[in-house]
């Protein structure tokens, strides 16, 4: 269910009634975290479109190589991007579906608090 849903709230009720697992719990604060740095949600926003090796992003982002690296890192950790070998570097993108959408997400619910417009819901 997104944000700008307008699903009956009664069909969806069941899943709200118990708490997730704690250890879902902690990653997902680990991956909110991660997203709470605004140079990682700038890099894992241009992942979500398309792959990058680390000097790619560091000439989009405007910021140091081995910024971005360690940036990369973490996000790699939290399991938010994933890398694959091209001969000799390092090429990341965003780890499925489920990144897009909670970046997406977050974006769309950030510009409702900047614009004032409130949701649908």
């Amino acid at each position: 269910m997104y944000a700008h849903d307008n699903t009956d709230v009664a069909e969806d009720t069941g899943r709200w009634e118990q708490l997730p697992p704690a250890e879902h719990v902690d990653a997902a604060v680990e991956s909110f975290r991660m997203l709470a740095d605004p140079t990682r949600l700038r890099l894992l926003w241009l992942l979500c479109g398309a792959e990058y090796d680390v000097t790619g992003l560091a000439e989009a982002i405007g910021a140091a190589r081995p910024a971005v690296s360690q940036h990369l890192a973490k996000l790699r950790i939290a399991g938010l991007v994933a890398t694959r070998r091209d001969g000799r570097r390092a090429v990341y993108r965003a780890r499925g579906g489920h990144v897009r959408r909670l970046l997406a997400e977050a974006l769309e619910a950030a510009g409702h608090v900047v614009t004032g417009v409130p949701d649908h819901d």
